[in-house]
């Protein structure tokens, strides 16, 4: 365990499923792009923790290989070094190493938080990692006093409107060409 703001944090042992578990060798699938299904062997277990300036060459690789307007480095190291700011990233454990396989930054001010960014790996997607990273968002936050959440989400990103949906956020307004001056955003809001 580690504290964040003086508020233990615990220390997240996931499978890829998201039961908290030891367990290893996981058998799971997923649809791909085409409605197939792909079956993956996940070996290792994952847990979240939070990011440091060694983490940020994954955590860029997986920026840009999601976003259409993604963040740079000093980005991310100025959010890290913001006090009202939480980065985390979530990695496996795969034989001896632990490759980041997502992220999340997000700000708590009072009882009001905002995700500003999450990324998964494109091979880890449709995975349940974005939605074990929500959770712990979620969770995080709520134990911190937070009441409400706001985020943002390009509104032609549809897997990311579903996972907040699931979540229980609303739409309650929308940024014309936000994204690139081409894409509309969708602000969503969630009580909590």
């Amino acid at each position: 365990m580690f504290e964040s703001d003086g508020v233990p944090l615990r220390r997240l042992r996931i499978s890829a499923m998201g039961r908290m578990t030891k367990e290893v060798g996981e058998r799971i699938s997923s649809l791909d792009a085409n409605g197939m299904t792909r079956a993956y062997e996940i070996s290792g277990t994952w847990d979240i923790q939070k990011m440091t300036p060694e983490d940020l060459d994954e955590v860029l690789a997986i920026e840009v290989s999601g976003s259409s307007t993604p963040w740079s480095r000093r980005m991310f190291s100025e959010e890290m070094q913001n006090p009202g700011s939480c980065c985390f990233v979530i990695r496996i454990e795969i034989e001896l190493k632990q490759p980041v396989i997502g992220f999340i930054c997000f700000r708590n001010i009072a009882e009001e938080s905002e995700l500003l960014n999450l990324a998964v790996h494109p091979h880890y997607r449709r995975l349940g990692v974005g939605r074990k990273l929500m959770e712990f968002y979620i969770d995080f936050s709520s134990h911190r006093g937070v009441k409400t959440f706001y985020l943002e989400a390009n509104s032609s990103n549809e897997p990311a409107i579903r996972l907040y949906q699931h979540f229980s956020y609303q739409s309650f307004g929308m940024r014309k060409k936000f994204y690139q001056k081409q894409f509309d955003a969708l602000l969503m809001t969630k009580k909590v």
